[in-house]
């Protein structure tokens, strides 16, 4: 059976874009968005779960967020997992629902956000890159093995190459709107 294998690069190099996306997804612009309360871990029942397994998050407006409390008795823990969380946002308790306003975005904070999406498209690039190296090690390995010969060897390397390009594209495309986005313009 060869090593290389294009449906799988291509699976590969489109989960790391897709990765990045939900990456991206967190970075708070300054609206609201379920996505920012994500990676916030509660500790309740004697474990860390995720926000959404013990409270139903919505956006009422558009800067502000809403986090509807399942039981009562988690309302303390869900309050303070927010404000620990380091996403700069200070929940109003409202009987079992939560209110977070989203607050302007500093000047500097915006910068700080536009650099980290900088570093995220960095990483997905990495990662498609690496699935390059892993796709033309493939292919040699098949030309040693007698599987193609040098040809079509070339002729798969060029297939890989515009594979990786318009990957990388499609990863700039991604974080220049997200920085766009980040930076209000």
């Amino acid at each position: 059976m060869p090593a290389y294998d294009k449906a799988d690069l291509e699976r590969r190099m489109a989960g790391a874009v897709e990765s990045l996306k939900s990456d991206l997804a967190g970075l708070r612009t300054g609206r609201a968005s379920t996505a920012l309360l994500d990676p916030v871990t509660v500790e309740v029942y004697g474990s860390h779960m995720p926000l959404n397994q013990v409270a139903t998050v919505s956006v009422p407006e558009p800067r502000m967020l809403s986090v509807q409390v399942w039981d009562k008795s988690n309302v303390g823990p869900v309050e303070k997992a927010i404000r620990s969380a380091g996403l700069g946002l200070n929940p109003i308790n409202d009987g079992q629902t939560l209110r977070l306003p989203i607050p302007d975005l500093t000047e500097e904070r915006r910068k700080e956000l536009a650099k980290l999406a900088g570093s995220y498209s960095e990483k997905a690039k990495i990662a498609v890159r690496n699935v390059r190296r892993d796709g033309m090690d493939n292919l040699k390995t098949d030309e040693k093995k007698g599987v193609f010969g040098e040809d079509d060897r070339k002729r798969h390397e060029v297939e890989v190459q515009k594979l990786t390009d318009a990957t990388i594209a499609e990863i700039d495309t991604v974080a220049s709107a997200k920085e766009k986005e980040i930076l209000g313009k």
